[in-house]
């Protein structure tokens, strides 16, 4: 039984800018299996962040394939399939941490006792029981970016997508935040493919890509 969770074949993506069409994936290809973790590098414009949209199924390609798991990428699928963590943290202010990681258990279906459970156990595994009840405001960034981890785990998905995670962070938190993710993805066997600008996190994945002017390189 194949454990490839991630199958890209020849995506394109193009935009257009007044009277030109902008050409920002040429053909990309990516398989990532269960546990593997990628990362993904490039300039600003190079499609890092497109390719994450097109991935995530947020977006639709040009052309090409996408499948989650061995069958066709749908987005009835995606809360159940994929987690996502951004570069902001896009939580809800006036929710509780606790409660932001229920939200994407509303996803799927209205949390019950299980639910409520997990996303205290969560919360616990990325080192905040004790802040389960603060607000967004009275948690720091790096707290923040690790209920947004959380919140991406709540329904355990096979595919996690994080797209600059540790943007908004200081160095020593961001690199704590990378740590994070990367064992609890190990320790899942979730996949993971992560967008950064960062080498020194980059390096920290079992594999690196380098995305340039549409296609890897």
């Amino acid at each position: 039984m194949s454990n490839t969770i991630l199958t890209a074949r020849a995506l394109t993506k193009s935009f257009l800018s007044g009277d030109r069409r902008i050409e920002v994936l040429r053909g990309i290809d990516l398989g990532v299996d269960a546990g593997e973790s990628v990362s993904i590098r490039g300039e600003s414009g190079s499609g890092k962040s497109t390719l994450l949209n097109l991935i995530s199924g947020l977006d639709a390609p040009d052309s090409g394939t996408l499948e989650w798991a061995g069958a066709p990428a749908h987005g009835d699928r995606r809360a159940e399939f994929l987690g996502m963590v951004f570069q902001s943290f896009y939580l809800i202010p006036e929710l509780d941490a606790e409660a932001n990681v229920l939200m994407a258990a509303r996803m799927v279906k209205s949390p019950g006792v299980a639910e409520r459970a997990r996303a205290k156990e969560l919360l616990s595994r990325v080192g905040l029981a004790e802040r389960a009840t603060h607000l967004p405001a009275q948690l720091s960034g790096g707290e923040r970016q690790r209920v947004a981890v959380a919140r991406a785990l709540m329904n355990s998905p096979k595919l996690l997508l994080a797209d600059e995670p540790t943007g908004n962070l200081d160095e020593l938190t961001g690199d704590a935040v990378i740590e994070l993710l990367l064992g609890l993805c190990r320790e899942t066997q979730t996949a993971l493919v992560l967008v950064t600008h960062n080498s020194a996190h980059a390096k920290k994945t079992s594999r690196q890509l380098f995305l340039r002017e549409g296609v890897f390189c």
